[in-house]
């Protein structure tokens, strides 16, 4: 399997982050991805390519250009304003406050395109996030010319990131601007399966009302979990897209059998739609090992996953999300690889 690779990903290189209120060492941080590489080189699982550059218009398919003008300036103008390090927002326009018109003031403007404070804006959040969606895109190429499936490995994340904001460490919906590229490529039906430990409540947004795209999360319950918020089982999608929405929450502490249930049902709900495009948001976070979140999946689970995936028969594009046991996140995600090029997995 061919991977796209974003080498501009460590641009975006927080040092801290609040975590459930409290300043904490980033999670989201440049390892992620190099242990990636160095898993995917050790294991010679195919060539590893740079993405080539689409431009700025796939983006604004998906996101409004305001806020892409926002995010893209952001860091500049906070330090033009005397900050310094890495900016945070600190106030949001909640419930009775007006979202309709963008504040003159830097700080206004940071909680009006921002869903939470954990995701610090560096000085080089905007190109890690361009260049990560330009990946997906050149990920897009290579399996609309007829590669099976093809892996892009980026960072920072991308699903939590709304049409008009950022958060969960998110700037661009890398999955979003991919399923949109490829309708206005020709296809009419692309399903987007997002395996992640966190729901992804940016994708779901963008597509809730859409007929064309069928999203499904296997996710950690948003009673107890981020991005609580979004994510519960009764979320269909409306309009044209009622039915094309399907969410399946687990309790922290699900077991395996547990999660592999909600993917089989996942997997069933997307065989009756006959996508001609699956697009996988690849979050390796439900490891039992993971920081941050609270599944049990090791390198055999991983395996099982890849081995599922590919079973389906779809031309499939695999976009990295979370993970954040740094060490053990190249295992993994080449754990699901292999898995889906039918290489047989090793118990982590």
């Amino acid at each position: 399997m061919k991977t796209v690779y974003n080498d501009r990903h460590g641009l975006h290189a927080a040092t801290h982050e609040f975590f459930r209120g409290q300043l904490v060492p980033a999670f989201e941080i440049p390892a992620r991805a190099d242990y990636v590489l160095k898993a995917l080189k050790d294991a010679a699982l195919g060539e590893v390519l740079a993405p080539t550059d689409h431009g700025l218009a796939p983006l604004e398919r998906v996101h409004a250009s305001a806020y892409l003008r926002f995010v893209q300036g952001a860091h500049a103008e906070w330090l033009a304003l005397g900050g310094q390090g890495d900016a945070f927002p600190a106030v949001w326009p909640v419930r009775s406050l007006r979202s309709d018109v963008e504040p003159k003031s830097f700080a206004a403007r940071m909680g009006l395109y921002s869903m939470d404070s954990g995701t610090p804006l560096t000085s080089g959040s905007w190109q890690a996030a361009y260049w990560g969606a330009q990946a997906g895109l050149s990920g897009l190429d290579l399996v609309l010319a007829g590669e099976r499936a093809a892996y892009v490995l980026t960072r920072p994340p991308g699903h939590h990131a709304g049409a008009d904001f950022f958060g969960g460490y998110c700037f661009v919906n890398n999955a979003a601007v991919a399923a949109q590229a490829a309708l206005d490529r020709g296809l009419a039906r692309v399903a987007i399966l997002d395996v992640d430990y966190h729901h992804g409540n940016g994708t779901q947004a963008i597509f809730y009302e859409r007929g064309d795209v069928f999203y499904a999360s296997i996710h950690g319950d948003p009673q107890t979990e981020y991005p609580f918020f979004l994510g519960h089982a009764d979320e269909r999608g409306v309009g044209a897209g009622a039915g094309c929405n399907a969410n399946y929450p687990l309790p922290a502490g699900a077991s395996n059998d547990e999660w592999f249930a909600a993917l089989d049902a996942a997997l069933a709900r997307l065989r009756a739609y006959a996508p001609e495009l699956l697009i996988v948001s690849l979050g390796v976070d439900t490891y039992g090992g993971d920081p941050i979140s609270h599944f049990k999946l090791d390198r055999r689970e991983f395996n099982r996953m890849g081995q599922l995936l590919a079973a389906q028969g779809w031309p499939t594009l695999l976009l990295q999300e979370g993970g954040y046991a740094t060490e053990a996140i190249g295992l993994n995600v080449v754990a699901v690889l292999q898995g889906f090029d039918n290489i047989e997995g090793q118990q982590g």
